[in-house]
Order: structure tokens, then sequence, then C-alpha cells
């Protein structure tokens, strides 16, 4: 690749500002621990509440959104109704924050401008595909990890494993210059501090497409290989391409939050729901056909993003409270995913219950495009644990691993030790 063409990839500013501590110092989104007893307390007085949820908790207002009127979306038959109905309930109220952060993305569409938009991105993310990945680059790139805490009898798998292989992988996937990943990483982590932190946010933001944007255009006229997803989707934008330039390079601009997020909180709370239910996580060890069920069963108990917007498109009443055109709707997967009556016992961790009716990934439509690639690098990476560390057990001597926050749910930590290989 002629890399002269490609400008460097250029740091935050502030060279000492790191985003991946900066949301629990700048917010109080990280002190929020279990919310599901007070969710569940007003879902049994209405399956809707009337307004901010976010300031209910005591977090900050979303302040592109603060204009307008809010309601959260609490009971299960509710969100799945709001979900699966996207011409009464747009995804257009993205555009006061996704549109602005990452450009025209997907995400913000709807109609037949999403449908064209999401057939196109999708073939990249095919059944096909995604096989393929698990059999060489998702293995390589979790085995690489674990080979550096594997004859230590201890780690800590969210600094040492979990935070790092969703965001190896799509950086493997993307091509990127070795000498690239770190940065990129940073300031793709560091655009989600834009609520917390306007300046380092925009920073992040402003410098992720300043060179995706240059790499985008580089690979349309030298494109690197059949399996480079830049270069693919390069090929299908600019002129004379189904898909426009923009489109594609909000798309790379959302990909690392968008997928590397959803797996890397995901994973960590299902590790963390394991390790704090050892006989199950015994019951998987034994038998590995368990592990399907113990991801969606963790991925149930908490969901990596426990809401998701929408608007409405026409006055609409809901659970008896009216919405109209333009308001904020938060649909809590979190919330909907404890509701008891579509889950027994809704807050029991339990592998063995029916993996049916939850949504981790959304519903409908505009259900996540990687939801089979997240589950498939989750499945790869809990079987690799399970094979290349014995005995993996929680530290005794460290505290348990916690699940907190609320925009999005994961531990800070996860404590463990094992027998050295």
């Amino acid at each position: 690749m002629d890399t002269h063409a490609i400008p460097r990839i250029r740091d935050f500013d502030d060279p000492d500002y790191d985003p991946f501590n900066a949301m629990g110092t700048l917010g109080g989104e990280y002190r929020i621990r279990d919310c599901y007893p007070e969710l569940a307390r007003l879902r049994h007085l209405s399956p809707v509440f009337d307004g901010d949820i976010r300031v209910h908790f005591g977090l900050y207002p979303d302040l592109t959104m603060q204009h307008l009127r809010h309601f959260a979306v609490l009971g299960h038959a509710e969100a799945m109704a709001v979900l699966a109905d996207s011409r009464t309930f747009s995804n257009k109220v993205y555009e006061n924050n996704l549109g602005v952060y990452f450009g025209r993305s997907v995400t913000t569409m709807d109609g037949q401008a999403h449908f064209d938009n999401r057939r196109l991105f999708q073939k990249a993310f095919n059944p096909k595909m995604v096989e393929e990945w698990g059999k060489d680059m998702i293995p390589r790139m979790i085995h690489r990890l674990i080979d550096g805490f594997a004859g230590d009898g201890k780690a800590e798998l969210v600094s040492q494993f979990t935070l790092h292989f969703p965001f190896h992988f799509i950086h493997e996937l993307m091509a990127l210059p070795e000498e690239d990943r770190a940065i990129f990483h940073k300031l793709a982590f560091g655009q989600i501090g834009i609520i917390f932190d306007h300046e380092h946010g925009m920073d992040a933001i402003t410098k992720l497409k300043e060179y995706l944007t240059a790499i985008v255009h580089h690979r349309r006229v030298h494109p690197l290989s059949d399996s480079d997803l830049i270069s693919n989707l390069a090929q299908l934008s600019g002129p004379g391409g189904e898909l426009e330039d923009d489109i594609v390079i909000a798309f790379f601009r959302q990909l690392m939050n968008a997928g590397g997020d959803t797996s890397y909180h995901g994973f960590s709370s299902v590790l963390a729901a394991l390790l704090t239910h050892p006989d199950q996580l015994e019951a998987v060890r034994r038998d590995r056909s368990l592990v399907p069920q113990a991801l969606e069963e963790g991925l149930r108990w908490n969901a990596p993003v426990p809401g998701i917007s929408r608007t409405p498109t026409r006055e609409i009443e809901i659970a008896g409270v009216t919405m109209r055109p333009g308001d904020h709707v938060l649909v809590m997967l979190g919330a909907a995913n404890r509701d008891e009556r579509a889950f027994p016992a809704p807050d029991r961790f339990d592998i063995f219950r029916k993996p049916t009716g939850h949504m981790p990934f959304g519903h409908g439509r505009h259900i996540c495009i990687g939801q089979h690639l997240a589950r498939m690098e989750m499945t790869v990476a809990l079987n690799a644990l399970l094979d290349r560390l014995p005995g993996l057990r929680a530290d005794p001597d460290l505290p348990a691993p916690e699940v907190v926050g609320f925009a999005l749910r994961g531990p800070h930590e996860v404590h463990v030790r094992f027998d050295p290989a």
C-alpha cells in the first residue's frame, strides 16, 4: 500500500487525556449499579415512563435532546411493538446526536433509504463471511491476547482481554496499519466521551473523520484485498457507486463503537455473570453446548446497550401515554429484558432458561447489523478462555466483578485466577 498518500493518524491534542478512564471520572454513568429494582418499580406503575429516565436516575440530560419531550418504554411487549413499527417510530431522532457526531449514518435513516443502504452493508456481514472470520481471524486475535497472560495464573480480564479483542478484530478487518491502531482505538473510545466532555469528544470525532476519509479515498484507488472491509465498501461508494461516499465514511466512524463496544461490554457482563455463579460456569465448562445459552442469558440479564431511541411520526398512545411527532422515546431494552411478564424470575441469571424474546441487539428493521458477528466473537472468546485457562474462577482475594452503567453496562474489572498452563 502507498502509505505516503495517507496522513498518519493524529492523537488527541491533549497528550495526557485517557478516554478509557474518563467516563468514570467525568460523569455519574458508572455509579449506576443495580438499576433494575427502580426500573421494575416504575414499570409496575406504567410500562411507559413520562419523563427523562436519565434525569430520574440522577444522570446528566442528553444535551442534544434536552429541548424534546421525553418518554421511556419499560415493558417488554410495548418495547417490541415500538421497535417493530418503523413507520410510526422513526430513527430520525438520532440526527440530533449520531448524525452530528458521525455524519450520515445508516442508523439515522428510515424507509427505503435505510433498506437500500443497510442491504449493501449487510453483504459485508453475511453468514458466510462471519463463518470464515470465525475460523481464522477472530481466533487469531483472541489467542494472541490470551498468550499474554495464560502463564500467570491470574488476570484482570477487562484491561487484558475484553477491552481489546473486539477492537483488534475490527482493526484487522479494516487492515489498518499497525502503527495507527493504538491511536485509532483511543480516538474511537474517546468519541463516547462527547456526552461528558465536548472538547475531547469533538477532537476525537474530527480526527477520525479526517483519517477515515483519507483511507477510504485511497483504497478506492488502491484496494488491498478481498478480505479488506474498507476496500470492499470503498468500491461501492464514490462516483458511480451504489453507496454515497459520506455514508460509507459515517459507517466506519460508527463501527468501532457500534461493533466494538457492544461486544466488549456484553462479553464482560457475561463473564461477570458466570464467575459470580460458579455452578453455572462449571456446567458450561463441562458441556460446551451450553455456551450459546450462557451468552444469550448473560446478554438478557445485562444488555450492553440498555436503551435505544425512536421518535413518533404521528400522534400515538401507548399504555395510556400520548406521544407526538418529535418526542424522544427511549426504548429501555434493559428494562424490557427484565420484565416478569415475559421472563419468569427475570432478575435471576439462569443459563438453562429458554433463550427467546430477549432483545440485546434491538428488534425490527433496525436490529444491529453485526449481531451475528458479535455472537461469533463471544462464542470463540468464551471457549478459548475455558480451553486456555484451566480452573478459571473469580479471584477470591479481590472484589467480585460488578456490572455498572446506564447508557452502556459492563464491569470495570473482572479479576480471575486459573491454573497456569
